[in-house]
């Protein structure tokens, strides 16, 4: 245990996140996500759900800043515009985080080609569909 530090951190997402650098992108996936196929790296927090490991991990990571876009999430279908409640929670938590960004989302094709380019995957428990988001990370300034 460490203090100030969220359990839901295990030691190897931690590592995975300090490896990234500035520009790497990290998916949070639902449980029915195929990230075992997608994945580069693959951390698993099964029993978790979505919410609390993102933000979990934005206690942590800095996002990017430098783009205008650096959070995105799934679309439920090919509708851009519908918000499940998970997509609400996911917009409220990254707003409690990072206020000034905007939560983009991605139809089908374009989040899972994101998803196979992210640095890695983390796979959570969470039994909703679509419940999946991307997070790039941003720098620390000095």
């Amino acid at each position: 245990m460490l203090k100030g530090i969220d359990p839901l951190l295990s030691p190897d997402l931690l590592a995975t996140l300090r490896a990234m650098g500035h520009g790497d992108e990290i998916a949070i996936v639902d449980g029915n996500y195929p990230a075992l196929e997608h994945a580069r790296r693959l951390v698993r927090l099964d029993g978790h759900g979505l919410v609390p490991v993102l933000n979990a991990v934005l206690s942590v990571l800095p996002v990017d800043d430098f783009v205008p876009q650096a959070i995105f999430r799934s679309t439920v279908g090919t509708d851009p515009e519908r918000l499940d409640p998970v997509h609400q929670e996911i917009i409220a938590c990254c707003a409690g985080h990072e206020p000034k960004m905007t939560v983009v989302p991605l139809v089908g094709a374009a989040f899972y080609d994101r998803v196979r380019a992210a640095h890695a995957v983390i796979q959570t428990g969470e039994p909703r569909l679509y419940a999946n988001v991307i997070l790039r990370k941003g720098v620390i300034y000095p």
